[in-house]
């Protein structure tokens, strides 16, 4: 579940559509092929991606459904080569990228012990949502992606409730709310119902969001220096590379430092944030 661009036909910069804005340079139509990508299916600009104003590509994250779509449910065979696979595979893409982001979801599930009891119903789930997953080029581009994400969100929901009640005291709900820009610096929010929740812009530095739920939380340019990230629920890579963050802050193991975020701490007239940003996260 983690992008191998080596492996993947520049899905990424093919099938998907972009608009020009604080993003993206340029605009470009989901099927035609990015300006900047190579004849072997590498960015030309990959260093240069912000300098170069394609800031969204940075954040940008397919959980390994680039590489599998090229490589397994395509056998190797890429749209250049063999141009009548292109329609389909762009129609597949987004939907196996969907299914990858709901099994990063539910393999994390699977790993938290107050939520034993769906551990089977987890199960279960993994299971359908990789059956789903090794279809065929037809079934994935025909699939209702949103429809599985449903059924599965209901169930994260579950988990994230067990998870959260296990922290003392009462817990804030923020469950879909706009908290775009919002003064949050050292806010008290271990255990906090997040999810949905549109936190464009807002300070959180200095946080506490241990235990919070984040599922489809937009942390595009939110302040997240010093803020306690450990053990947060459901957050994802894209998400944390979409915010600001500093040395000082704590992310979840299995999440990677991004790599504009400053060594040390960032000070408070560093660049402001922006509502203007990459594509909001998924949800569930």
């Amino acid at each position: 579940m983690r992008a191998d661009c080596a492996r993947c036909f520049g899905l990424c910069c093919v099938a998907l559509p972009f608009t020009a804005s604080t993003d993206f340079a340029v605009t470009k139509r989901g099927g035609d092929p990015c300006r900047n990508l190579l004849e072997d299916f590498r960015c030309g600009i990959h260093a240069r991606l912000r300098d170069e104003g394609y800031r969204g590509c940075t954040v940008y994250d397919c959980f390994g459904a680039g590489q599998r779509l090229s490589q397994d449910t395509f056998g190797g065979r890429d749209w250049r080569q063999d141009p009548e696979t292109a329609r389909t595979m762009f129609a597949a893409f987004p939907a196996l990228r969907q299914l990858h982001e709901l099994l990063w979801y539910v393999t994390e599930a699977l790993t938290l012990a107050p939520a034993r009891a769906v551990h089977g119903e987890l199960s279960r789930a993994r299971d359908e949502i990789e059956g789903h997953a090794r279809g065929g080029p037809g079934a994935l581009a025909a699939l209702d992606a949103e429809a599985v994400r449903r059924d599965v969100g209901g169930l994260l929901l579950r988990v994230s409730e067990l998870v959260r009640d296990t922290v003392p005291g009462r817990k804030k709900d923020h469950r879909g709310a706009d908290l775009a820009g919002a003064r949050l610096r050292g806010a008290r929010l271990r255990g906090a119902g997040l999810r949905g929740a549109l936190l464009i812009g807002a300070d959180l530095s200095g946080a506490d969001l241990r235990t919070a739920d984040l599922i489809g939380a937009d942390l595009r340019d939110a302040d997240l220096s010093g803020a306690d990230l450990r053990d947060a629920l459901f957050l994802t890579q894209p998400q944390v590379s979409a915010a600001h963050g500093d040395g000082a802050t704590r992310l979840p193991d299995a999440l990677q430092r991004p790599a504009h975020w400053p060594a040390g701490r960032r000070t408070k007239h560093s660049a402001a944030p922006s509502r203007r940003s990459p594509a909001r996260p998924g949800r569930a």
